[in-house]
């Protein structure tokens, strides 16, 4: 075969991807980081793992809205939402909540946080809904292995040794095999 013939064989062949499979988090994942630029999020775990980020506690108050970044560049500002009352209680948090989404950030990227209120009822109903899902319930253990356990524990004679012990064989038989 001459080279120009091996060109057009080339040509007429099927496009293939040249990776193989992809995940499937590859197909969206440019299209959310334009959705969450537009609000200053760069680093999107921050608005996926804010529980983990700020605590169970403070999430379940707050939700982050904004990061907003000054003119100068030092540093930036989060954005928070919450409803009146629990307000005084995240203003108090602020200096862990910006250390920790700072830890986030792997630097000093946020240098203030502003609290910004909504009432609980109205048109922002559906926008303060700041629970997060529910913990799933931890697996009931084999009764028989519960029964084996309450045995073995009952020749202690400590009361105290006794039940501690014996919650930690609960809590043992109840972890998840992973």
């Amino acid at each position: 075969m001459s080279p120009g013939n091996e060109k057009s064989v080339k040509t007429n062949a099927p496009k293939r991807w040249s990776k193989g499979f992809a995940q499937t988090g590859g197909f969206v994942q440019t299209s959310l980081r334009k959705a969450t630029e537009k609000r200053g999020f760069v680093e999107i775990r921050l608005l996926t793992h804010w529980p983990e980020i700020v605590g169970e506690a403070t999430a379940s108050i707050c939700r982050p809205v904004k990061v907003g970044y000054g003119r100068q560049g030092f540093g930036a500002t989060l954005t928070l939402l919450t409803n009146g009352a629990n307000a005084p209680m995240l203003q108090a948090d602020l200096p862990k909540i910006r250390e920790r989404v700072n830890a986030c950030y792997g630097y000093a990227a946020i240098s203030q946080i502003r609290v910004t209120q909504t009432a609980a009822t109205g048109f922002a109903e559906a926008q303060t809904e700041f629970r997060t899902a529910p913990r799933a319930e931890k697996p009931r253990p084999d009764p028989a292995k519960v029964a084996e356990l309450e045995t073995q524990v009952a020749t202690i004679e400590s009361n105290a040794l006794r039940s501690a012990l014996a919650a930690l064989g609960r809590n043992i038989l109840t972890r998840s095999k992973d």
